[in-house]
């Protein structure tokens, strides 16, 4: 995995420090790992580094990249303490014993869709006798899938599915399939910018499964609550600041991004809706139980876990 360190959080609490006339404490170190490479999805994060918030709460913080399963097991075995990574992933997770912990929502809304250019989608029933595309049978796309078929009660084998890799505009324009799994925020927008209207069948708009959040493990918040706290609180003031201000975010996350295009603003702006939410950072049990009772009917797991183990909303505070 490519690590980036990034030394201005540690600057910037110094200075704060000084200008309030007392001595700089040792600001708390913390690697905080992400499910993908740099990207503006994760500008949020990025706004809270520049603007000095995580120095603010005594953190100094080296961002890390790497596959989201590898990162709740690192987490669970408490190799990392905080990482981004996804509702569906700590319940599979909890299934397997991992100690892992859900503190902060970052998506509200759950991002994978279904789309197609020639096939008009109003319901899940209308993909039936198509060829559908999808990144491979794993991770968000996949779980995305399975709950869009659960919620038609349509049985998994009854579409096929064509592992296509992060293939899906080139796949759907040059009609290698008909249909695609994506992000919602991701793939329509790359197809508009090219003069394709998309037909769009949300998952989030059948049911409401819990997304993308920071994870840590039972060990740290018992040992460590004040440090979790603090995390939460200054990746609040970024998220806060980035649906404020995405223009100036994106000018933010080209520091952090290598070779980011203009293009990326449009992402990041269809990004907004899914992390809205009231109050920021809050998560919905009834998300909660509807993820787990889901991935319990379609044997993605095969027993429940205790809910109130997954997740606190205990961090959460008003800004």
């Amino acid at each position: 995995m490519k690590r980036w360190s990034i030394p201005l959080a540690q600057l910037l609490f110094i200075s704060l420090a000084a200008c309030r006339g007392i001595a700089s404490p040792r600001p708390s170190e913390i690697t905080l790992a992400m499910g993908y490479i740099p990207n503006v999805q994760f500008a949020p994060f990025y706004v809270a580094l520049e603007k000095g918030y995580f120095a603010q709460e005594g953190l100094k913080i080296e961002f890390d990249y790497g596959m989201e399963t590898d990162l709740l097991s690192l987490v669970g075995q408490g190799e990392l303490r905080f990482a981004v990574a996804s509702g569906d992933q700590v319940i599979l997770a909890r299934g397997q014993g991992l100690p892992v912990v859900y503190v902060m929502t970052y998506y509200k809304r759950f991002p994978i869709a279904v789309i197609s250019l020639e096939v008009p989608l109003e319901v899940p029933r209308d993909l039936i006798g198509h060829k559908v595309g999808i990144p491979g049978l794993y991770g968000a796309s996949y779980i995305g899938w399975r709950a869009l078929l659960y919620t038609a009660g349509i049985p998994e084998g009854e579409i096929p599915l064509h592992s296509i890799g992060y293939t899906q505009v080139a796949s759907l324009t040059e009609g290698k399939v008909e249909a695609a799994v994506v992000y919602a925020n991701n793939e329509p927008v790359q197809l508009r910018q090219v003069g394709y209207e998309p037909h769009i069948l949300y998952v989030a708009d059948y049911i409401d499964l819990v997304s993308n959040g920071l994870i840590t493990n039972e060990e740290t918040i018992a040992e460590h609550p004040d440090l979790v706290e603090r995390l939460v609180r200054a990746s609040l003031r970024g998220l806060r600041d980035t649906i404020e201000d995405p223009e100036a975010a994106f000018e933010i996350s080209k520091n952090y991004v290598p070779q980011m295009g203009e293009a990326q603003l449009s992402v990041l702006r269809e990004t907004i809706p899914f992390w809205r939410s009231e109050p920021l950072g809050h998560s919905d049990p009834d998300a909660w139980e509807a993820s787990q009772r889901f991935m319990l009917d379609v044997g993605l797991i095969d027993k429940e876990s205790d809910m109130g183990e997954m997740f606190t909303n205990r961090f959460i505070t008003q800004l």
